[in-house]
């Protein structure tokens, strides 16, 4: 199976005929065997040259890069190889139709709503007081539906977003994890630069799993198709961001893996320090490999392999052969 590899040093990465190493800035040298990569993550001061990407472009991987203060920065996005004029056509022609549109639009913030009720409701089973909320997310959600057009259904997901987050200090209860509100660029306090880092790796997750399909990233639904690169990653992370980004997040914080110790203050605001984006990124890729049951195909699937089946089923609803139904937790 294909590895991703994280980069958090600063130094050179290199190609050596058909393979890379990585040089630190003191001169450690190490191989990365090209055929075993599925990503690369840099967050240290990364040098590369043509040579590099040229060699990524060859083997298909995507190279995606974050600044020194954990922000993402840009992806380097090979040329597509199952690139489809036909799909992309699909793509636009529900773009432009505006109740096309509309429909894939709802169904991003309706899964995104269901999946986060469903974290909600397993944390109220188990004692927390979350009741209120969940009633507040499922009449919001019931004004989504009425909603004619995408701006007005994205003020009642803004709203739906705003109870959920609301909850993080019920279920964290640590009290230096404190949500407060959402912030961000720069975040202000910890609990929101671990939520940014979080839905930045899930962001780019989806990215890599776009680029194994025929599907077009720079064509989205529920976020507008403008100057932005990429949008189509925004569209369908929000179906994961709760139930694989929120749940790592819980758990870092809830078993104490991550503390106040593993964030740093940088541009007015707070951000993960190394040590601490080497915490979270151990347990997302431990989530995104766990398996659940997937009643669809009647086996057990991992969480990355969600994203990619959940692309599937979008590309089967741009060709017409089955409306799209966003992927829900089975709890």
């Amino acid at each position: 199976m294909k590895e991703t590899i994280y980069i958090f040093s600063d130094g050179r990465l290199k190609r050596k005929d058909n393979t890379l190493f990585f040089e630190k800035s003191d001169g450690q040298k190490k191989f990365i065997p090209i055929e075993n990569i599925k990503e690369i993550f840099a967050f240290g001061e990364v040098d590369l040259n043509a040579k590099v990407l040229n060699l990524l472009s060859q083997k298909n991987i995507i190279l995606h890069y974050f600044n020194y203060y954990d922000f993402y920065s840009g992806s380097f996005y090979p040329r597509e190889h199952y690139n489809s004029g036909y799909m992309i056509l699909n793509q636009a022609s529900h773009y432009l139709d505006k109740e096309k549109r509309l429909n894939l639009a709802k169904k991003f913030i309706l899964g995104a709503a269901l999946n986060s009720l469903i974290v909600l409701k397993y944390y109220n089973r188990r004692g927390k007081k979350l009741n209120n909320q969940i009633k507040e997310i499922e009449r919001l959600m019931e004004e989504v539906e009425k909603q004619n057009d995408i701006n007005s259904a994205m003020a009642f997901e803004g709203q739906i977003k705003s109870t959920y987050y609301s909850c993080f200090n019920e279920i964290i209860e640590n009290r230096d994890f404190i949500f407060g509100e959402r912030t961000r660029r720069p975040p202000k306090n910890n609990i929101n630069a671990l939520i940014s880092f979080s839905n930045s790796i899930v962001y780019t997750k989806v990215l890599s799993e776009i680029y194994q399909t025929h599907l077009d990233p720079r064509i989205g639904f529920l976020h507008a198709s403008n100057f932005r690169r990429f949008s189509l990653n925004l569209d369908v992370a929000e179906i994961f961001k709760p139930i694989i980004g929120d749940r790592t997040i819980f758990a870092c914080l809830n078993k104490k893996i991550i503390t106040k110790k593993d964030f740093e203050s940088a541009l007015n605001g707070v951000v993960l320090n190394e040590n601490g984006r080497k915490k979270f990124l151990t347990q997302f890729e431990e989530k995104e490999k766990q398996t659940i049951y997937y009643s669809k195909m009647k086996k057990k699937v991992s969480y990355r392999r969600l994203i990619r089946l959940e692309l599937y089923k979008i590309e089967k609803h741009l060709m017409g052969e089955e409306e799209y139904i966003p992927f829900i937790m089975e709890w």
